[in-house]
């Protein structure tokens, strides 16, 4: 059998409660104190394509992989980060970060993956989507 509790929406103490959780906690970050590189991106849409801006700070062109299937597209990097601070031959400080990164996201419409382009510059990658042409419904007769 189930419980059925009352629950009051206005009622002072439940709001308040539900205003303070998680208020003082603080903000997590990655072991390291390296945060994770994270893609942003804008996506713009017009009659006839999609244009993606991707930025990927510190990332290698050659480290960037791009699919598109249908209307589905995934964009991922391996990042590689390193920094050292040596004074003679003793290594100071050293921060390395090694990691994979990558975004899916499905448009509106399937793309024309034969004149789809990618370029990137100054660490921003972008995308040229060409919209493939819809095909009319046809109904079919039932013999």
């Amino acid at each position: 059998m189930a419980n059925i509790v009352r629950r009051d929406p206005f009622a002072v103490d439940d709001l308040f409660d539900d205003l303070m959780k998680g208020f003082f906690v603080r903000p997590m970050r990655v072991a390291g104190g390296e945060p994770a590189v994270q893609i942003r991106m804008d996506v713009k849409e017009t009659d006839k394509a999609y244009t993606v801006h991707a930025e990927m700070p510190g990332v290698k062109k050659e480290d960037i992989h791009v699919n598109v299937e249908g209307g589905m597209v995934t964009i991922a990097a391996e990042v590689k980060r390193e920094s050292e601070q040596k004074e003679g031959e003793k290594v100071i400080h050293s921060e390395r970060y090694y990691g994979k990164v990558s975004r899916s996201f499905t448009l509106g419409q399937d793309v024309d993956e034969a004149n789809a382009k990618a370029k990137f510059d100054n660490g921003v990658l972008e995308l040229t989507l060409p919209k493939r042409a819809v095909s009319a419904t046809r109904r079919l007769t039932v013999e």
